[in-house]
């Protein structure tokens, strides 16, 4: 990767960057986008790379830069400051490099204010270590009210990181994977490498030996524990990895999720692991499906603030009225899947969330107003939980440092219908 990039690659960089904090999903639209494709191999990594760790570097970034501006720029220009800031002190671009990038990409009413505020902050050199700011002053505060200051500061410190990639084997037992990918075992069939470039150029990604999954993604399938043949439902499917886990463990899954087109990737993973599961594309709400089942998955849509690891923009997206429609949702759909459970069977309830609306207040909601069901508690070390991950009541609340190298922050709870 070249130390200075091109003016192409940063302008990339920049329309990513833009995508990203317009909307949620929007990174991921435009990364699939036509525009980065037209770039060079080199330019298009670099691209990405520098789009990631500025949004992973965005509050120190922006508190370098209120101290220097005297008011608002436009967005526009405030993205192309913070790209040339990042640049500079995390990706080692030399200072002259960075400037001279940014002021070729400010509109010509703003050349000379980048060019100031650039030389000015470079000058002062990267703002000391503060966890703090690497996260929304109010999700900070959420956190702090949630699990104490100092487990705030820890989980605001994985923030900053570029996480490992983390991956889930079809067949837990298949110990060759490790050594040929650089990869550490997590325990219950996960792994962790290092490795970088294309997953899908890896060793036994063709032959479907593996999918990418997160360590704490993993546990819900691992904790809802399938016999063989056993009927399992998994609602609100897309993307798949969990159906493709039950599939693995040779139960009879049926995945449903409302959007096709997010189903077509847990299709085409079916299709490259040789694994089965029926898939419907439906409303989990209004599916009037007859069936009972023997167990049931809700990975319930969240806020995913659990999942700043791999995606920092939900940090800066994510709104506090959010986070009550999606409670309200996440209730609703905790019934319907109890609506479709057998007598005796299980149920288990996900959300890579970190607020507790959505996690610790949805379980208590849900015994409240469900008479025949109570919480199966998690065993100690079970589904490869951290110790630190299991609450007195018997459920995970799973925090992105819980282990070494980190993992995304769930909250997840088993009951059974008794």
């Amino acid at each position: 990767m070249a130390t200075t990039p091109g003016l192409a690659a940063r302008r990339a960089a920049l329309g990513l960057l833009t995508a990203a904090l317009q909307r949620r999903g929007g990174l991921e639209t435009a990364l699939a986008g036509p525009a980065l494709g037209e770039l060079e191999v080199e330019d298009r990594a670099f691209a990405r790379a520098l789009c990631m760790v500025t949004l992973r570097a965005l509050g120190p970034v922006d508190r370098a830069l209120d101290r220097r501006l005297t008011r608002p720029p436009p967005e526009r220009v405030r993205h192309i400051l913070r790209l040339a800031l990042t640049g500079a002190w995390r990706l080692r671009t030399p200072p002259f490099a960075a400037v001279d990038t940014a002021v070729a990409l400010a509109p010509k009413a703003f050349k000379g204010l980048v060019n100031a505020v650039l030389r000015r902050a470079l000058e002062a050199g990267p703002p000391g270590d503060d966890p703090e700011v690497n996260a929304p002053a109010w999700l900070f505060a959420r956190w702090a009210a949630a699990f104490g200051r100092e487990t705030a500061l820890a989980i605001a410190r994985e923030i900053a990181s570029e996480p490992p990639t983390d991956l889930t084997l079809r067949d837990p037992s298949d110990s060759e994977l490790a050594p040929i990918l650089e990869a550490r075992p997590l325990g219950c069939g996960s792994l962790r490498t290092e490795r970088g470039g294309d997953p899908a150029a890896w060793p036994g990604f063709d032959q479907g030996r593996w999918w990418v999954q997160d360590f704490a993604a993993a546990m819900p399938a691992r904790l809802l524990a399938p016999a063989r043949g056993e009927t399992v439902l998994d609602l609100c499917s897309a993307p798949g990895g969990k159906a493709l886990q039950l599939a693995a463990a040779d139960a009879r899954v049926t995945a449903l999720d409302r959007s096709a087109e997010r189903l077509k990737r847990l299709q085409r993973n079916l299709h490259r692991t040789g694994l089965r599961a029926e898939i419907v594309v439906a409303d989990a709400l209004a599916w009037a499906d007859p069936r009972t089942f023997a167990a049931a998955l809700v990975d319930a849509p969240c806020s995913a603030t659990g999942t700043f690891r791999r995606h920092p923009d939900v940090l800066w997206n994510v709104r506090p009225s959010e986070i009550a429609v999606l409670a309200g949702l996440q209730g609703r759909l905790l019934d319907a899947a109890a609506a479709h459970l057998a007598t005796g069977g299980r149920l288990v309830y996900a959300v890579c969330s970190l607020e507790r609306e959505e996690g610790e207040d949805q379980a208590r909601a849900f015994l409240r107003r469900s008479a025949d069901f109570r919480l199966d508690p998690v065993a100690p070390g079970e589904a490869g939980a951290p110790a630190a991950s299991l609450a007195p009541e018997g459920w995970l609340r799973i925090l992105p440092h819980h282990i070494d190298g980190g993992l995304d922050g769930f909250f997840i709870a088993r009951f059974a219908r008794v």
